[in-house]
């Protein structure tokens, strides 16, 4: 096992790890508070800063083992309190709420791919430092592209769960809510058979290509 080469893949995908976490979340918390629940804002969970999201297994263990064993990172932070009766309108805001999430992700995806289009224009890629910031802004392409898709999953607890339960008519949103129970274990299981993996690779690539095209990178 090559300790060096662990290292330095942990180092270059922990900085964008850590914002493409703490902006999902403060997301989601941010919009809720928009529309009328302040429960995240009144927890200190509309924030930037990163413990207030971390959660040890989903945080920490789980990327760091899925991102040295399998081609995709795999975890989670601690989900932001979002109280949905609180919600002006809650079935139709909680969709806008659940969006906020993925949506902050292909916005770092598309930040960090200016990020190595300007490292590629004005540093030099063959040096240590212009070649680290390189890494690091493929990797928040990466990382961000796969959290979207994750999150976009149509599963609950996932925010694409949410966001179908938001445009079911009431009585299959009532029918699709009873499965939550079940979503976690369902998606690792998706997961750590290969299924997952299966559909979401095309989805993934497709994704990346496409924005390596429109940068030019």
């Amino acid at each position: 096992m090559d300790l060096y080469n662990i290292g330095i893949k942990i180092l270059v995908f922990a900085i964008p790890v850590i914002f493409a976490i703490t902006l999902h979340e403060a997301a989601h918390g941010y919009v809720a508070k928009h529309f009328g629940d302040t429960t995240a804002f009144m927890q200190g969970r509309v924030t930037l800063n990163p413990i207030k999201h971390i959660d040890p297994i989903g945080t920490i263990l789980l990327p760091i083992v899925t991102v040295l064993l399998s081609p995709y990172m795999f975890g989670w932070a601690k989900p932001v309190p979002v109280n949905f009766s609180n919600l002006r309108h809650p079935k139709r805001d909680m969709l806008w709420v659940a969006a906020a999430g993925p949506g902050s992700n292909i916005l770092q995806m598309l930040v960090w791919a200016v990020v190595a289009k300007l490292v590629i224009a004005f540093g030099s890629t063959s040096g240590l430092v212009g070649s680290f910031w390189l890494a690091v802004a493929e990797a928040g392409i990466a990382v961000n592209i796969m959290f979207a898709i994750l999150n976009l999953i149509p599963l609950l607890p996932l925010d694409g769960g949410r966001m179908v339960t938001s445009l079911l008519p009431n009585r299959l949103a009532r029918a699709y809510s009873r499965l939550e129970p079940y979503g976690l274990i369902i998606l690792l299981a998706l997961l750590f058979t290969g299924v997952l993996s299966w559909f979401l690779n095309p989805m993934y690539q497709a994704m990346k290509s496409q924005t390596y095209a429109l940068f030019g990178l």
